[in-house]
Parts: structure tokens; sequence; C-alpha cells
């Protein structure tokens, strides 16, 4: 009966457009990612050594989206296509601005890609689909809670995510499907949200679509965005109370070099203060690109100190572009 439901629900979503034939190839194009990391890899200790989740096949030429997280670091992916045959896949990139990952399959899977979507068209309120590897097991109906910002401690900011619920268990790297039975988001997170008459909410944040078309090909050809990248400072930040507390530091990393530690509170960039998580960021991300000097006000115990972190590209520090 549960498997009778969720097919239904996949057609009824996508009946405007496609019939049962096609539904059942939206299906067939999301697959599960395998990956194994090096004991040694800057991530293992925080994301593990293997890693587990879903991937969408996005054109003819075998490149399956995903979230980056789940293949950063990796020596070896494979995915699982639905029939449960194992498929040895190459890293392609990752885009840590918008937290994108991009593999492709050695061999073609037997299944038409799924389209992308448009994610701006999509607002609260509206009806949609989460689907992650497995069939109509896999598929579950949701709705879109809230449309803007998100910002993650690991100096990640989103202006216009996507954020649904119920929550999906297994998220990462799922597909959100609107009601065209187009692609428009891929999972990210378990989080919360806090909305209007109904308190906070837990829910998935998905990242828009829309974000991969300006990229896309780049990302393919080179492994990268093409774009500058972005001062990284290699630190964790939690907002509380509007106070931004150093969580961790980056083993190695820039903010580490420089002196910044586990506990202090940052007070401003560049002699301005700071007004919240994303205010930081963006006061950061304004001095320049990936190599300037950073400089931060910052309380240690009871003394304000003026601290110059010098940044550094991330992709440089996790050496992404080694897997090509």
């Amino acid at each position: 009966m549960m498997k009778l439901f969720a097919f239904m629900a996949v057609i009824i979503l996508i009946s405007t457009s496609y019939a049962q034939q096609e539904a059942e190839q939206l299906l067939k194009a999301i697959v599960k990612v395998k990956s194994t990391i090096p004991n040694e890899a800057r991530t293992a200790g925080v994301l593990g050594t293997t890693r587990e989740g879903n991937g969408v096949l996005i054109d003819s030429d075998g490149h399956i989206l995903t979230i980056g997280y789940l293949i950063l670091e990796a020596d070896g992916i494979k995915v699982v296509d639905h029939e449960g045959f194992e498929i040895c896949a190459r890293y392609i990139g990752y885009d840590h601005k918008t937290g994108f990952g991009l593999i492709r399959v050695e061999k073609a899977l037997n299944t038409a890609p799924i389209q992308l979507g448009q994610s701006s068209d999509i607002k609260a309120g509206d009806p949609a689909l989460v689907i992650g590897h497995g069939g109509v097991d896999s598929v579950q109906g949701a709705r879109v809670v809230f449309r803007g910002e998100f910002t993650g401690y690991w100096e990640y900011l989103l202006d216009n995510a996507i954020y649904t619920t119920p929550p999906y268990a297994n998220y990462g790297g799922a597909a959100l499907i609107g009601r065209d039975g187009k692609l428009v988001g891929i999972g990210s997170i378990f989080t919360r949200q806090t909305v209007a008459d109904l308190g906070s909410v837990p829910c998935n944040m998905f990242v828009p679509i829309d974000l991969l078309r300006p990229i896309l090909s780049r990302l393919i050809a080179t492994g990268s965005s093409g774009e500058p990248p972005q001062p990284w400072l290699g630190l964790q930040v939690d907002e509380v109370h509007g106070r931004l507390f150093v969580r961790q530091l980056t083993s190695g990393g820039p903010a580490e070099k420089a002196g910044l530690g586990s506990g202090d509170i940052i007070l401003k960039v560049d002699q301005k203060a700071v007004q919240g998580l994303a205010d930081f960021y963006r006061k950061v991300w304004s001095l320049g690109d990936a190599g300037v000097e950073v400089p931060i006000a910052v309380l240690q115990g009871i003394e304000i100190r003026d601290i110059v972190v010098r940044s550094e590209d991330r992709d440089q520090y996790f050496r992404i572009l080694q897997h090509r």
C-alpha cells in the first residue's frame, strides 16, 4: 500500500506533463552515491571515511549531481543504479560556494536524465517531492515552508535556500522535484526554520538548482566554477544571541596560523562591527579574493586583540584538483 501511495504521489504531482512511463524513468535517474576517503584526509575525522547519499543523473554523458561533502577528498566513488548494480564513477568537481558536487559514471546508465527546472518558481507553500535512491519507497511528499537565507558554520552562505518539511531522513544529495517533474534542488542538511504561526519547524535545506546553471559547463570542463575563490579562514563559528563564538579551527588553516582560538568571540572585521554570522561572511568576502588579508578584532578571555588572517583558497587546502 505504501509503495502504491508513493508512486501515485509521483504521478499526481507531474501528471500535467508526464505519463506513467516517464514517472518510472524519473525514479530510475536517482542513484546511490558511495565514496571512500583516505584515513589521512583532512575531512576524515569530521565527515568519516565512508559516505553514502544520493545523486541525480542530469545529462546523457553520465554526469551525476550530488551534494559536495559526499565526495570531498574521496579516493574511490561508486554509484548504485535502480537495479542495484554498482558502477564506478569519477570525481569531476566540487563548488564550495554552492555546495554542489559532480561525478561521472564510467558506464552509461540505462535511463534518461532528469531535466533541470527553475527553482526561482518555487515559493513557500508549494508542494514538492523529495526522492532518494530506492524507487517508490524513497519518495516523500513535502511542502516548501520557507525561501530565504541559510548560513552554515563552515563558512557557507546561500541567499535564497529552499526549506521543506517534513524532513527527509536520507537527505544528502536527494532530489527535490517540482510540479513539472523537473529538478529544482539538491538536498544538503537537516535543520530547523522558524515559520510564522508554526514556530520552529524541523526541515531540510535544499540548494536551489538555479545556482548550477551559470557554473555547470565550467564545473564539467575544469572541476571548478571558474569564479575567483572567496577568502577562506578555516574556522567554524556559532552564533549565540547575536554573538559569534569560534567553535573550532581547521588544523593548519589560516585562522589557526594567525592565532585565533576556540572560544574566541569575533567582534569586528576591518574595523567594522559584525551583526551576525551572515554579516561576518559578507564582510570577509567583500575584502577581495582568496589570499587577501582579513583584519579581525576578537575577544580572547578579557582582552580584545586585533589579528590579521591571511586568507586562503579552500579548494587548494583540500587539494580537490588531485582527483581530476
